[in-house]
């Protein structure tokens, strides 16, 4: 398996990385937001929230 960073042969002790400086490059860019989970923008009007009647239940 390589690296995903600099693609080298990972070190079981660092695994999925090759190093410690690997390791700290990745937590870098997903606490930067350089990583992102792409999602359809939905406008702020348009949030399909339910409402309050969606849970009232018969009593």
């Amino acid at each position: 398996m390589a690296c995903p960073i600099c693609q080298k042969e990972t070190d079981p002790k660092y695994r999925p990385f090759c190093s410690k400086r690997c390791a700290d490059v990745d937590l870098s860019r997903w606490l930067s937001g350089s990583y992102v989970i792409p999602a359809p923008l939905v406008p702020e009007d348009e949030d399909e929230r339910p409402d309050d009647s969606t849970f009232n239940r018969p009593n």
